[in-house]
């Protein structure tokens, strides 16, 4: 789901040519992707947010809060693709079903066509792509609202999104990697790869850097930043003509060196129905760092898999929403969410697994030193999920919860 024109700005606008350009292709591409009108259907609740703050980049905040949800529930960010609004992501990604499941906030960010013609986030302006400012500073606003009015857990904060906001998705991970402990880029695009090329080159066919370059441009983000790198996974559809599939190498490739990985996988399993491909790349502590999951014979947009068991969700009541994998479930599991296992011999990503979950309640100091913590720079990050638990010393205290072995998530309410 392509970009349209760019939305005014403070610096200089495009130049006449560009302007009608992007307006034609604006009208073309968002009449593409908008295809055939829904059948009716029962529509999720979604509460609209205002006053979350100075909102620079003009967008909407809507929340869906499960009934029961507990206290301080990790929140996860979710944003939608061109031609579509947060109402749709809703209704047909799974993610409202898994939100109850498993006891998260979800927070869906819309643009408008005042922002973007075709209702795309503006992931390739830098008005809008850079640490305090434009649509990233509006996105990290309803984070801190999240936290403020809703109890959200500000050390479990996930990102989500398709096409432009899979885009958008990466954006938020390079700019607020402080704010972010996961995300997870579905159809989307490197960071910053409109630092020098067209957005559609970009898109397609792609471009090629090396590892180490495409890096870079995620540090030059945030300069000050000394770690840890948010997990990332990686959603393509091996058919996608719209944003091309070389994509997912070249995004595999800025977050592995990141985290100082190879771009070999450490191991590759088949998870789901369509036996999609799923690639790990684990850190030396085991945590899965990256992954990869490229989902066969499905072109562009976010997999669903219609249905009741436990590794189903989503609805194709809406283009984008090809009928293959539940991609929410996976990606809930991807960040720590989700403690049931599907039964069907994939590999799982992150916080998966079945069994009794095992929980310590200790200082951050005597964590570490269990060896179910980590400490750089004087912060403590809980082993596996790589959540931060605060200052590194005796006196803070979290529960931390072990599911599956050797990956812990901060569960201070969440355990017996």
């Amino acid at each position: 789901m392509p970009f349209a024109r760019y939305r005014t700005a403070s610096t200089a606008p495009p130049t006449p040519r560009w302007r009608r350009l992007l307006a034609v292709l604006a009208v073309v591409l968002g009449t593409a992707l908008a295809g055939p009108a829904p059948a009716a259907r029962a529509s999720v609740t979604l509460t609209e947010v205002t006053g979350f703050g100075s909102n620079p980049g003009a967008l909407t905040m809507y929340v869906y809060r499960p009934a029961g949800l507990p206290a301080h529930p990790p929140v996860v960010v979710a944003l939608h693709g061109c031609t579509q609004s947060a109402q749709v992501y809703a209704d047909d990604s799974g993610l409202p079903k898994l939100a109850d499941r498993d006891g998260f906030l979800l927070v869906f960010a819309q643009t408008t066509t005042a922002n973007n013609p075709s209702q795309c986030f503006n992931w390739f302006q830098t008005t809008d792509n850079r640490r305090d400012q434009g649509e990233a500073l509006s996105i990290r606003q309803m984070v801190s609202q999240a936290v403020t009015a809703y109890g959200a857990d500000p050390q479990r904060v996930y990102v989500t999104g398709l096409s432009a906001g899979g885009a958008m998705t990466a954006v938020m991970l390079a700019t607020y990697p402080d704010v972010f402990s996961a995300g997870a880029v579905v159809a989307g695009l490197p960071y910053d790869c409109t630092k020098d090329n067209s957005p559609y080159t970009c898109m397609n066919p792609g471009v090629d850097l090396g590892p180490d370059a495409w890096a870079q441009r995620v540090r030059d983000a945030y300069p000050s930043y000394r770690g840890p790198w948010p997990r990332t996974a990686i959603w393509y559809g091996d058919q996608d003509t719209t944003v091309a599939p070389r994509n997912a190498t070249e995004l595999r490739d800025q977050w592995t060196a990141l985290h100082g990985l190879s771009q070999t996988p450490t191991r590759t399993t088949a998870i789901g129905p369509d036996a999609t491909q799923h690639d790990e790349y684990l850190a030396a502590d085991g945590t899965v760092a990256v992954e990869v999951d490229r989902v066969p014979g499905i072109g562009h947009g976010t997999p669903v898999d219609p249905g009741t068991g436990t590794a189903q969700c989503g609805s194709t009541g809406a283009p984008y929403f090809p009928d293959s994998i539940c991609s929410s479930y996976w990606i809930a599991r991807f960040f720590g969410l989700d403690d049931t296992d599907p039964g069907d011999g994939g590999g799982g990503g992150g916080g998966g697994g079945g069994g009794t979950a095992a929980c310590w309640t200790a200082s951050n100091y005597a964590q570490v030193q269990a060896g179910r913590a980590t400490t750089a720079g004087g912060l403590t990050y809980a082993k596996g999920s790589g959540q931060n638990m605060g200052l590194y010393n005796t006196f803070v205290t979290h529960t931390l919860k072990e599911s599956p072995a050797g990956y812990y998530t901060v569960a201070d309410t969440g355990c017996p």
